[in-house]
């Protein structure tokens, strides 16, 4: 039987790309949106996937989600944490809003995603998590305290959970993008863009390809010996 992989955020983005490439590998894929139901379903047309809508911060809507995803697809074998927002602004200026809906979406949605499927993997002796961080949240950002702490907070939450996994066959890894040509780092001002890239040793942007292969890799069994790691993949912006 294919194994089912839930990607959240997975139809644009970086989220589309690692949905490609997971149904490439001949996996079932389930790509969850929050909102834009028109890109959703062109995203669908254009791929074959399957886009299943609800708000990853929603406990109950994660739980109801993956349920309807086995309901039509199968168990689900692989969680992909993709999905996530950004309200930037300096600490004085930000609003407790602001710093709840990062936190809410970005670290909260790994729990809940998590929370839904975990069970069904250790039962069935298989599984994987990906989480996706960011650079921001290994090296620290001005004007993101709270999207830092939640990526952050998704490495912590990476290397607890992969304990609690390991025995089970669940492996539990995340990937810190550095900073990828989407729509998000394209809203960036041009001149603060120019900056950003002359600090990365490679000197350009990443592709949001090159994150995929990642996950995939991390998702495949060639990795089964891997959990409770972090794969940085900047260009060389941050090492540590």
């Amino acid at each position: 039987m294919n194994k089912v992989a839930i990607v959240t955020g997975g139809t644009r983005g970086i989220g589309e790309a690692i949905s490609v490439a997971l149904n490439e590998m001949g996996y079932t894929v389930a790509a969850n949106y929050a909102g834009n139901e028109e890109k959703a379903q062109a995203f669908s047309d254009r791929t074959g996937i399957a886009s299943f809508k609800w708000d990853v911060g929603d406990h109950q809507a994660c739980m109801d989600g993956c349920a309807r995803v086995s309901e039509f697809l199968g168990p689900v074998d692989i969680i992909v944490n993709n999905a996530g927002i950004t309200r930037d602004g300096v600490l004085f200026k930000m609003s407790f809003d602001d710093w709840n809906e990062v936190m809410r979406i970005n670290l909260g949605g790994c729990f809940n995603m998590a929370k839904a499927a975990f069970g069904g993997m250790r039962e069935r002796g298989w599984g994987r998590i990906v989480n996706i961080g960011s650079v921001n949240g290994q090296s620290g950002q001005y004007g993101q305290v709270n999207y830092a702490a939640a990526k952050s907070g998704i490495h912590g939450f990476t290397k607890a959970l992969a304990q609690e996994g390991a025995k089970y066959g669940v492996t539990v890894n995340a990937i810190a993008p550095g900073y990828i040509d989407t729509d998000m780092v394209a809203a960036v001002p041009p001149m603060v863009l120019d900056k950003i890239v002359a600090k990365i040793p490679v000197g350009r942007l990443g592709q949001a390809e090159e994150i995929a292969r990642g996950v995939a890799f991390l998702c495949s069994d060639n990795a089964a010996f891997i959990t409770g790691s972090t794969l940085s993949i900047n260009g060389g912006q941050h090492m540590y």
